[in-house]
């Protein structure tokens, strides 16, 4: 902890010599990322009405298993109790932005959860998307402690939790969404025939 609390002041104070327009970016980033994330949910599962049936499966799971991780994560918080570190780290600098109030806690970083689980999702189902949302996922961690609100620690294991979490739940519930895919896709229901999308006679390796 005491390793964790240093690299933390190291982080902030290394923040506070940044300019400040890159101190703002940070600070928008924290948030701008999650709705990037959603924006590509959207995009992956629009994308893969086109395809097969196990294609359109991983792009609705991959937005489901992250509200769960998120869950995870918010119930952990509740458990844990760990103080935020913008009150409880001795001689570190002010945060960038307010620290959250008491009761708010830090371990895990429900930001970094989120991210690390969406990253591995949209992986899971455009593997192509790799070179940009790993990197967008890290950032996003890291953003978290340079605005001065988590240890790293926090965000390390919200990265993990989230990623690993997020990828054994589209594993394991694959079959089970491509089943529902295909009987959406041989259902008289309009909404229903919209969602799962036309599909294509295309090939495409299935995760199960």
């Amino acid at each position: 902890m005491e390793s964790s609390s240093a690299l933390y002041r190291a982080i902030l104070n290394f923040a506070h010599s940044t300019p400040g327009w890159f101190q703002y970016l940070a600070e928008i980033w924290t948030e701008l990322g999650l709705l990037i994330f959603a924006g590509l949910f959207l995009l992956v599962w629009w994308r893969a009405r086109g395809d097969s049936a196990a294609a359109v499966a991983v792009a609705v799971l991959a937005p489901l298993a992250t509200g769960v991780m998120y869950v995870v994560s918010e119930v952990s918080k509740s458990f844990i109790q760990e103080d935020r570190p913008c009150r409880a780290v001795a001689r570190a600098a002010r945060p960038l932005i307010e620290c959250p109030a008491v009761g708010d806690w830090s371990f895990p970083s429900n930001h970094s959860t989120i991210a690390g689980a969406a990253a591995v999702g949209l992986i899971l189902a455009w593997p192509r998307l790799a070179v940009f949302v790993a990197p967008m996922a890290l950032l996003m961690a890291l953003s978290r402690v340079f605005v001065g609100v988590h240890y790293p620690h926090d965000v390390l294991v919200g990265l993990l939790v989230g990623g690993i979490g997020a990828g054994l739940l589209v594993w394991g519930s694959a079959r089970l969404a491509q089943s529902s895919v295909m009987w959406m896709r041989a259902s008289s229901i309009g909404v229903l025939l919209w969602f799962a999308g036309p599909g294509t006679t295309r090939r495409t390796r299935s995760l199960t």
